[in-house]
């Protein structure tokens, strides 16, 4: 597959079509748009991110590639849980919450099956990856 979108570009085009384009990824996984609040700006703030549905939530994971830090939106999302969400065309509020360690233990197959690489972040950080979920509101 060529012209894999990321960041911005994936956000943009994912919003101009409603999810038709962007909302399969990369190897055929399923992404969302969410919308945080910026922590220190207050300003909205888009990331697209790969999900599941599980529950009547939908969960992403704050890996950062494994990184040793918290990507921007989690600690936005910590800070004020009330977020937007688009999956596909559809849009809608939701809630955030951190997964607790059971729910996390139940979760994180899910999301490793979907993207496998998810079990590479986790070895190469010594940071606990948060598995979120995403609550409609």
């Amino acid at each position: 597959m060529s012209d894999v979108l990321f960041g911005d570009e994936h956000v943009r085009k994912y919003e101009e079509t409603d999810g038709e384009v962007g909302h399969v990824w990369q190897d055929g996984v399923p992404t969302l748009v969410l919308t945080t609040t910026g922590r220190k700006t207050g300003e909205p703030r888009k990331s697209a991110l790969i999900y599941q549905s599980h529950g009547g939530s939908y969960v992403v994971v704050a890996s950062k590639g494994g990184a040793p830090d918290h990507p921007g939106w989690y600690k936005n999302l910590v800070a004020e849980p009330h977020v937007k969400v688009q999956v596909g065309a559809e849009r809608f509020d939701a809630v955030a919450r951190t997964a607790n360690a059971e729910e996390k233990a139940e979760l994180w197959p899910l999301m490793a099956a979907v993207w496998p690489s998810y079990d590479d972040y986790r070895a190469k950080t010594n940071r606990d990856i948060p598995v979120v979920l995403l609550d409609p509101s």
